[in-house]
């Protein structure tokens, strides 16, 4: 049996989420077809030499352990090492820096900025989102008002995304495993983001969402495209979780989930064999 190591945090307290019962959920599963090893994604040093594979997953926002986490992704080229998810994604992984890249390249993405100097791509609204570009988890997040920009952003060190206030109707994510569609989830109360419900996807919602899927280009792992559907029915990206997305999986189906773990480890022996 090939060996993974399995970087979660169990202690880490997400709003409306159990990051710990997923992941317990998930390792009671591999373990039928891997030896396992749970390890804290502070601590991957210590043991990625004795593993086969490793598996990012419930890890919590990386920017609580900036320092390591570039260690570790330093380590992933100079030792060659295997990861899942491959760590050649384009989206979160690397900051919200490309939330900017598309809206530059017109794709259907909340209108994304870093500096006043491109205020004009924003619609003229009451109240703006201003958040740290290497944020996460809604960490750092404010609402303010047009008068306030000068204020909370540097220009200069585009070091801030600046979003319009969307009044959307709902969120709805889409979960993929390699480039495979598995499910989706949406959030019926737009002001209970985690109290989730199944959705079932339209042709048109799909290929949405595949759009970023395919941009990205993951050479194999999980994925949730987060987007909102706003007022006029189109659907938005919110952002692209390329690194560790959290599954819900206590939410779907028993046969959803036996189906999720299934892909989940085919994808895994092709991360092995590749």
């Amino acid at each position: 049996m090939k060996k993974l190591l399995f970087i979660t945090d169990l202690y880490y307290e997400a709003k409306g989420r159990n990051y710990y019962e997923e992941d317990l959920y998930l390792t009671s599963k591999l373990r039928e077809e891997f030896h396992l090893l749970i390890c804290h994604p502070e601590d991957i040093e210590a043991f990625e030499d004795h593993a086969d594979l490793i598996v990012f997953r419930n890890a919590g926002p990386v920017a609580n352990y900036k320092d390591k986490y570039e260690a570790f992704r330093t380590r992933i080229v100079s030792k060659h090492l295997k990861t899942y998810n491959s760590f050649n994604g384009k989206a979160d992984m690397n900051g919200k820096e490309y939330l900017i890249e598309l809206t530059n390249a017109q794709f259907p993405v909340i209108p994304t900025i870093d500096t006043l100097d491109s205020l004009e791509k924003l619609s003229n609204v009451d109240t703006y989102i201003v958040k740290p570009k290497d944020g996460a988890d809604s960490i750092g997040m404010e609402f303010i008002t047009k008068g306030e920009l000068s204020e909370k952003v540097d220009s200069a060190s585009k070091n801030t995304l600046v979003q319009p206030f969307i009044n959307f109707e709902y969120e709805v994510s889409f979960y993929f495993i390699n480039k495979e569609f598995q499910y989706a989830l949406y959030a019926p109360d737009k002001k209970k983001r985690w109290k989730l419900k199944e959705y079932v996807s339209t042709e048109e919602d799909l290929a949405f969402a595949k759009r970023f899927i395919d941009w990205n280009n993951l050479d194999w792992g999980i994925q949730r495209v987060d987007a909102c559907r706003n007022e006029e029915g189109e659907l938005l990206l919110v952002e692209l979780e390329d690194l560790n997305p959290y599954l819900s999986l206590s939410e779907v189906s028993d046969e959803t989930r036996n189906n999720f773990v299934e892909a989940m480890k085919k994808s895994l022996r092709k991360a092995l064999q590749s």
